[in-house]
């Protein structure tokens, strides 16, 4: 398993701007995390017309030597619980880490992203995050990335859609609290939308650990409750 911490520029640019112009996710305001004067640049802007007054805005930070001493810090926690992480993320989902090499890229926003089949596959954490922080990041977007690439994703999104998906998707990172925490030490506090949904799982995976049977009974408690 090769995970890359790396940092590229035009990426955070582009998550910038996305940040900027993107609707509340999951009940969450992204906005919230940027200061007004990146906000008067990008929003309700074209990217390509704001993007080189953002990067003067932002050189400060990127020609800063944090940058790259924060990946190094990054990696080298990461280095210390890859292992096991996997090992526990394999045992409990019953399937095998179906990729190789996953690029993570630090970012500005605060917002974090993941592509789950792009070339390289990729996800975002936050450059002003704590060591813990960035780790538990790291494991939520792996976890993701993981159940998009194996049979599950299917199944569920053919029982209740693709939005509903992505949302039972993010209430599976309370798992994290559950069998990952002493990782990384926080709280996976996930989105305002799924509290109810993420107590459910809790509840039910203190039953029985079957991911299976998790996975069943959430597609259920979602077709009976909704998300919200």
């Amino acid at each position: 398993m090769k995970i890359n911490f790396t940092f590229d520029k035009e990426k955070d640019l582009n998550n910038i701007w996305e940040t900027c112009n993107e609707k509340p996710t999951y009940g969450c305001d992204f906005k919230k995390n940027l200061t007004q004067n990146i906000l008067d640049i990008c929003e309700d802007k074209n990217y390509k017309k704001c993007n080189r007054e953002l990067e003067r805005t932002m050189n400060h930070i990127y020609n800063n030597s944090m940058v790259p001493l924060t990946i190094e810090f990054f990696k080298k926690s990461w280095d210390k619980i890859e292992k096991e992480y996997f090992t526990r993320l394999e045992k409990i989902t019953k399937r095998k880490i179906p990729f190789s090499e996953v690029n993570v890229y630090l970012t500005t926003a605060g917002r974090c992203p993941y592509n789950p089949h792009g070339k390289p596959l990729h996800f975002f954490v936050n450059f002003f995050a704590s060591i813990p922080y960035a780790l538990a990041t790291a494991g939520h977007e792996l976890m993701h990335i993981h159940i998009h690439n194996t049979d599950y994703w299917t199944k569920i999104e053919n029982e209740i859609g693709y939005d509903k998906t992505h949302d039972l998707k993010e209430a599976l990172t309370e798992l994290l609290n559950l069998e990952f925490k002493d990782l990384w030490i926080v709280d996976d506090l996930g989105y305002p939308n799924h509290t109810k949904l993420r107590k459910y799982i809790s509840r039910q995976w203190k039953k029985e650990k079957s991911f299976d049977k998790l996975i069943n009974n959430s597609i259920k408690w979602i077709k009976k409750n909704g998300i919200k």
